[in-house]
């Protein structure tokens, strides 16, 4: 039906008698001559349609609305001198039309406006209901293509390196992994359930027992969980596993890997290798896990410096068994008024909504002088002030902000606030425009964390991460012991503020894994019941093995400069995980609930 993309003409084929296809994105007479701007996903060309043509193509030109689809057969010629437009690629020629064909008319009114000249901001509600619209547009159509590249990317470098692609199953067994499953029934084995994957953890570690050696997969997985941003029911992961590699061995890889998409798809070069702090690094200077290292604004702590002064707020705290930390901002003084660190204020509010009860501030003057409320001011020491001014290396103009509690609440309170002021002080780019790019691996997790609702421990990660070995021992009877307070050998690599994947090396001795099951509260049957097939693996020759998983959606935002990976997804759900433009979920028949032998219990909620 076409000869040539409308975005793929250059001046070389001035001449040419060519046959196009695509969406009418605008239409404007200009004195009885009407130009058209027809798109495709290669670009847009400008078309010329002139009476002196054919009248009759001339009155359907007249007559076309934005997103017609349309077949238009022409000659490109050069467009004249004051004509030429060098914000299109295919700005400098135009094709004179000699037929126009209507494969497809606009029978309604658009909800949304679509040419690639009103990009402008339309509610997300609606962009998702008519996502087929949304996806014709510029941006949208774009970001899948990076999203395609990005892929493609990570498939070449993982097969050049040996890797072979496995499909897992989609319909598997519920195993406790977190989040809550996605449960489906079984019509042929009534009552019983399948689980739709959260993940293929357990599926790769047997391919490695297998023999393998080398997996990857594009997969796809589910998690019924709230959602956010960078959240979605169903996601994509680049999941890759190997034998026969330590840690510094995956690392190593999985930085190739990176620097090869980034190289790929943006034609940035990555330096390597990249950074590295422990976990208790991490969380002493950034009061996260998965810090953003684009800028300063550490934590500093001062809990050994306020520990017995006067300032109950501070003293308290410590004695509680918990913190006092404090981000020292540079020209803070200036940048933020007293209205917007006290009650009101919106850095305040980014305080409370991780939890704090407040900020509290000093104000470091001329001299050295301080600025601050009387309680800290007159508790004070001349000793303990310079030591707090040399710690946080204050100077003039510099504003501190303190969080004091529990170390958990404060951790969490600093890291949001300093996130927020990153922003505000233009210390980081907005999304669209960033190019600053910075690696974090994190490593050494603690192998558990305590669940203080439930009164266990949890994996920090997940239960089949093996342990440090120097941490663990070699005697099996120690385990019990040894293991609650071990380190993970496990890893996960940071972008700018974001976890774009994790892993570890795995557990690849039955007794072991059994041991972290009972750790965590899951009794031995149970665990046999749950986990006895991987048992069963582990006991036939199963290698060392390890290896992670990058989420896709979240790697394709940040390439894309995108705020949610929503818009980096195809057809996504939305933070409801509804689908607006199916409907889904929705109502099934109950001949079908009952040939699945379920029924439901469902009762809407009154209104008021």
């Amino acid at each position: 039906m076409r000869s040539h993309g409308c975005g793929d003409l250059r001046p070389d084929a001035t001449g040419q008698a060519v046959q196009l296809c695509g969406w009418v994105d605008r239409s404007r007479d200009h004195g009885g001559v009407i130009f058209i701007d027809l798109r495709d996903r290669s670009g847009t060309v400008q078309i010329t349609v002139d009476p002196d043509n054919g009248a009759a193509m001339f009155a359907v030109a007249e007559h076309l609305r934005n997103e017609t689809v349309v077949q238009v057969q022409g000659t490109v010629r050069e467009r004249p001198a004051d004509a030429i437009n060098d914000k299109l690629a295919t700005g400098r020629i135009e094709v004179l039309a000699s037929a126009i064909t209507v494969l497809n008319a606009v029978k309604g009114n658009l909800p949304f406006p679509v040419s690639v000249h009103d990009e402008e901001n339309t509610r997300e509600e609606l962009r998702l209901r008519h996502r087929y619209l949304d996806l014709r547009r510029e941006r949208m159509n774009g970001n899948l293509r990076l999203r395609a590249r990005t892929i493609q990317a990570a498939r070449r470098f993982l097969e050049d390196q040996g890797f072979i692609e496995v499909e897992t199953p989609v319909l598997t067994r519920s195993t406790p992994e977190g989040a809550r499953d996605y449960l489906v029934p079984s019509r042929v084995c009534g009552g019983e359930w399948f689980a739709l994957p959260q993940s293929p953890q357990l599926f790769k570690q047997l391919l490695m027992v297998g023999g393998i050696e080398r997996y990857y997969q594009v997969a796809r997985c589910f998690r019924d969980e709230d959602l956010r941003a960078d959240r979605q029911p169903e996601f994509t992961q680049l999941d890759i596993e190997m034998s026969f590699m330590g840690q510094e061995e995956i690392l190593e890889l999985n930085e190739a890997l990176i620097t090869s998409i980034w190289q790929a798809v943006k034609g940035v070069e990555l330096p390597r290798p990249f950074p590295r702090l422990t976990w208790h690094e991490a969380m002493a200077r950034y009061g996260t896990d998965r810090p953003d290292t684009r800028y300063g604004l550490e934590l500093t702590d001062v809990s050994d410096l306020v520990a017995g002064m006067g300032f109950k707020v501070f003293s308290g705290a410590v004695a509680a068994g918990g913190s006092v930390k404090c981000i020292a901002v540079p020209g803070g003084n200036d940048a933020l008024s007293n209205v917007r660190i006290k009650p009101g204020g919106d850095v305040f509010s980014e305080a409370q909504a991780a939890g704090a009860g407040g900020l509290a501030f000093i104000r470091v003057r001329e001299g050295g002088e301080i600025d601050t409320i009387g309680a800290i001011k007159d508790n004070l020491s001349e000793a303990t002030k310079a030591e707090l001014l040399e710690r946080t290396g204050a100077e003039p103009g510099t504003l501190i902000l303190f969080g004091a509690g529990d170390t958990a609440t404060v951790n969490k309170a600093l890291d949001r606030v300093r996130q927020f002021l990153a922003r505000e002080l233009g210390l980081v780019q907005p999304d669209r425009d960033n190019d600053s790019w910075n690696f974090l691996w994190v490593v050494d997790f603690p192998m558990f964390e305590f669940n203080a609702g439930e009164n266990r421990l949890e994996a920090l990660h997940h239960p089949f991460c093996a342990p440090n070995s120097e941490d663990l021992g070699a005697d099996p009877a120690a385990w019990a012991t040894t293991l609650p307070t071990a380190r993970a050998q496990a890893y996960d690599l940071v972008l700018n503020g974001l976890e774009l994947g994790g892993g570890s090396l795995r557990i690849h001795d039955s007794a072991l894994q059994r041991q972290v099951l009972q750790t965590i509260g899951l009794p031995l049957e149970e665990a046999n019941q749950q986990f006895g097939f991987l048992m069963d693996a582990l006991d036939m020759g199963a290698p060392p093995h390890g290896g992670l998983a990058f989420g896709v959606d979240r790697i394709v935002m940040l390439l894309a400069g995108e705020e949610s990976i929503r818009d980096t997804i195809a057809f996504p759900k939305t933070q409801q995980a509804r689908c607006l433009m199916t409907q889904a979920p929705a109502g099934v028949a109950n001949q079908q609930l009952e040939e699945l032998h379920v029924a439901s219990t469902w009762v809407e909620e009154e209104a008021g």
